[in-house]
């Protein structure tokens, strides 16, 4: 097989993303080397591709999504063995407590090469071992969207069981924060759609609102919270949505907002907690410890992820592309066997 890579240069949308043959990398010191089985595409690299994130390094292999076998290990390197299954965490060095600024630009997919490729070169205190129970494409798809849900039900303020919890959207990060959600223990509510209710519900949501005939859906929240509120809001549309999760959340609730409020948004500066008693907080994805408690869970409750689509890697950029265009219930994965 002739190994490719895809590398992506700034400034020009999709056509940014071309593949180039790939030499199999040497592991240096503390770095592992891993043949990769699958890599999922989320919506922060389309936002890379399209100029809306962080400014990308010229050249960079994309994807922080991905997993693999360890084909090679450097000098020292203790944590990964050859033949070990394993992924990476989303920022190359954060591996536990408060994230520093340093650690926050150093991303794979963004500023280190990430997954969309046949072999991908990793630094040793970012792998992690998955589950053993989920098949590739699975495995490949829980870095940025399934480390994100955890942390925003765990980190923090976590979710008790007996609390009531709303998910707002129904993307890949809701899915998982459905999931886990309803293992903590927690009552779960979704502002889904009617065409995702049966599906949600398979997930673990316990109620499911329908966004399009419910306008003001934090009145039907409150009604099934006896007047209360939720205790935990996992918000992630964003500033769409934002002023109905505040009014769902119950005093003192926490929200947590997944994804960025533009700054040129009309509600960007009003005061966000209107006068009530709330936790508001924005998500940074996840440490690799708290993806490795992920994994813990997942593999005690045999929990699976849902995947609507499989490109081949030749065809990453279609992949991309069905992200962007075609509405995915569940991951959009790549193969690269």
């Amino acid at each position: 097989m002739n190994a490719i890579a895809y590398h992506f240069e700034p400034g020009s949308d999709l056509d940014g993303l071309t593949s180039a043959a790939q030499q199999v990398p040497e592991p240096g010191p503390g770095q592992i080397v891993v043949r990769v089985r699958a890599a999922a595409v989320n919506r922060r690299d389309l936002m890379i591709v399209e100029g809306t994130s962080l400014p990308a390094t010229p050249g960079v292999i994309p994807l922080a999504d991905g997993v693999g076998d360890v084909v090679a290990t450097g000098p020292g390197v203790v944590r990964a063995a050859v033949g070990d299954r394993v992924t990476s965490t989303f920022y190359v060095s954060w591996t536990d407590g408060p994230m520093r600024v340093a650690e926050a630009r150093d991303q794979y997919g963004l500023s280190h090469d990430g997954m969309l490729a046949n072999y991908a070169v990793l630094e040793e205190e970012s792998v992690v071992h998955v589950p053993e129970h989920l098949p590739d494409e699975e495995a490949a798809s829980l870095t940025t969207a399934g480390v994100t849900a955890w942390s925003a039900l765990t980190a923090g303020r976590p979710v008790l069981p007996g609390q009531n919890v709303l998910v707002v959207g129904a993307g890949s990060v809701g899915q998982f924060a459905v999931q886990f959600a309803r293992v903590l223990g927690a009552r779960v509510l979704v502002i889904g759609s009617a065409e995702r209710a049966e599906f949600l519900r398979g997930l673990g949501a316990d109620e499911v609102i329908d966004h399009h005939t419910t306008r003001d859906w934090e009145n039907v929240v409150r009604e099934l919270t006896g007047g209360d509120g939720v205790d935990h809001v996992i918000e992630t549309v964003g500033p769409r949505t934002f002023a109905h999760s505040r009014a769902a959340a119950a005093l003192n609730g926490a929200i947590t907002i997944i994804g960025m409020f533009q700054a040129d948004d009309k509600n960007a500066a009003e005061d966000p907690f209107q006068g009530r008693p709330l936790t508001i907080r924005h998500l940074n994805v996840g440490s690799r410890v708290e993806f490795e408690a992920m994994n813990e869970t997942i593999a005690k409750y045999q929990l699976r992820v849902a995947i609507d689509r499989v490109f081949p890697l030749e065809q990453a950029v279609e992949a991309y592309r069905y992200l962007r265009e075609g509405k995915p219930v569940g991951k959009v994965v790549i193969t690269m066997q």
